[in-house]
C-alpha cells in the first residue's frame, strides 16, 4: 500500500485527549487549547478529557500515564512548555515516555514555523512519538503554532498515525 492508501485505509474518527502544560492558563485564558479542540471536533473527532496541568514533571508525568493507560485514548496532544526557558519542562517529560519517536514531525513543524516566524523557529522542542501504543504529541502554546500544527500536520494525518500505531 503506499500513503495515499494508507490514509483511506485510516480510522475517521479518532479519540484524543487534549493537555495544556501550562503555569498561566485557565479556562478563560487557554485559547490554544480551545483551538485545538475546536479543529479536533469540526474534523469529527472526539474529546475524551481536556485538561489543564502547571508545567511541573511530577504532574505531566503522572497525568500522560493516567491518560495513556485509559484503553479508549488513542492519542494525546500537548499544548505549550515546549520552549527553552527553566520553566519549560513538557519536551523532557515527553521524550522520557516516548517508546518511537516521530522524528519527522518536529522537523517538519519547525520548517513550516520557520516560514512564518524565522529563525525563532529553531527554539520549540515540538515533538511526536509512540509512547503506551498511543500516538503522543507535543506543540507549542501559542495559537499560530498551534493552528500551524494542527492544520498542516496533525489533523492531515491523525487517521493514519494511528492505523499505524495500531498495527
Amino acid at each position: 500500500m503506499n500513503h495515499i492508501e494508507h490514509q483511506k485505509a485510516a480510522p475517521e474518527s479518532i479519540v484524543c485527549v487534549v493537555l495544556t502544560i501550562s503555569d498561566t492558563r485557565s479556562e478563560t485564558t487557554d485559547m490554544s487549547g480551545k483551538l485545538i479542540i475546536d479543529l479536533l471536533t469540526a474534523a469529527k473527532h472526539k474529546i475524551l478529557e481536556k485538561k489543564i496541568i502547571p508545567d511541573d514533571p511530577s504532574e505531566i508525568t503522572n497525568t500522560l500515564k493516567r491518560v495513556l493507560s485509559n484503553t479508549s485514548t488513542q492519542v494525546v496532544i500537548t499544548t505549550g512548555g515546549t520552549g527553552i526557558s527553566k520553566r519549560d519542562q513538557t519536551y523532557d517529560v515527553i521524550r522520557k515516555l516516548l517508546e518511537k519517536p516521530i522524528d519527522g514531525f518536529g522537523e517538519l513543524f519547525r520548517a513550516l514555523s520557520y516560514q512564518e516566524i524565522g529563525s525563532s523557529a529553531m527554539l520549540t522542542r515540538a515533538c511526536a512519538g509512540t509512547a503506551l501504543g498511543k500516538i503522543l504529541i507535543s506543540i507549542p502554546g501559542s495559537e499560530n503554532a498551534v493552528r500551524l500544527a494542527m492544520e498542516k500536520l496533525i489533523l492531515p494525518e491523525l487517521g493514519h498515525l494511528v492505523r499505524e500505531v495500531s498495527r
